[in-house]
């Protein structure tokens, strides 16, 4: 995968990477793209998303954009998994999702 392969729902991944350069100077773009890149390609080859509807997988992808920048990103990461079960909002697989959030954080070590 490669910044001009990374299709939906990965490309979020992109945009949060150029919205945090652009938010924190401190962040080299480049970087963050690279970063944000891996943990795409880990997670599409992980198959980490395999099973949820088209749906639940944008609602799962942008949990992680925003729990990946957090101060730690493993616990936001584990805590939106049992949030997601606690309070699933619109999801369609609630159960699926907590799990594709955990399969995640196993996937990108966190």
């Amino acid at each position: 995968m490669s910044h001009s392969t990374v299709g939906p729902p990965f490309d979020q991944f992109m945009a949060t990477a150029d919205a945090v350069a652009q938010a924190r100077p401190e962040v080299d773009l480049e970087l963050a793209r690279e970063v944000f890149l891996e943990a795409a390609t880990l997670l599409h080859n992980g198959l980490a998303l395999d099973g949820l509807d088209e749906h639940d997988t944008n609602a799962v992808v942008a949990g992680l954009c925003i729990d990946l920048v957090a101060e730690d990103p493993g616990a936001a990461v584990r805590a939106r998994a049992q949030t997601t079960l606690e309070a699933p909002g619109d999801l369609h697989d609630p159960e699926g999702a907590s799990a594709a959030y955990l399969i995640s954080a196993g996937i990108l070590q966190l």
